[in-house]
């Protein structure tokens, strides 16, 4: 006996979507290579909040039904395999500046200077400005905190 179809919704960022027609004993791996050949590295699926990691994993195992709706991200660059060392790899086109790490010194240097012209400059800053200065830094000091905690 053939195995019964289901169809599933595959909703892409840009509010698009495509059906795709697969059998519950099909794998994630095997969805990926149906429907995205040649992209299946670059292509992470969502289901219910969770990324779909295995690809050797059955539908029928992630209790998908008939019409459920896969989000599916499919990214420019395909992961690039782990180096063997720390600094295993010395090309200068994958090691591009990191600007994400730089925001936070660069966050730091603003309200340092912010405080110093606060102490400076007193007369120029209202109530307002200062009270508004201490929460921000409040704030990014909360932020800094819980983030670098982990």
């Amino acid at each position: 006996p053939a195995e019964p179809t289901m169809v599933l919704r595959l909703k892409f960022l840009n509010d698009t979507e495509r059906l795709a027609r697969v059998r519950p004993g099909d794998t994630v791996g095997a969805l990926k290579r149906a429907y995205f050949p040649g992209q299946e590295q670059q292509v992470r699926l969502i289901y219910q909040g969770q990324l779909l990691r295995d690809d050797a994993q059955s539908l029928a195992a992630l209790h998908l039904a008939h019409n459920s709706v896969l989000h599916c991200h499919i990214s420019q660059h395909s992961p690039a395999p782990a180096p063997a060392g720390p600094h295993a790899s010395a090309d200068p086109m994958h090691a591009a500046l990191n600007v994400g790490s730089l925001m936070l010194p660069l966050f730091v240097l603003m309200l340092a200077v912010l405080w110093y012209f606060q102490l400076q400059y007193r007369h120029v800053f209202t109530a307002t400005a200062t009270t508004f200065l201490a929460g921000l830094t409040l704030l990014f000091s909360f932020m800094a905190f819980t983030m670098y905690r982990r």
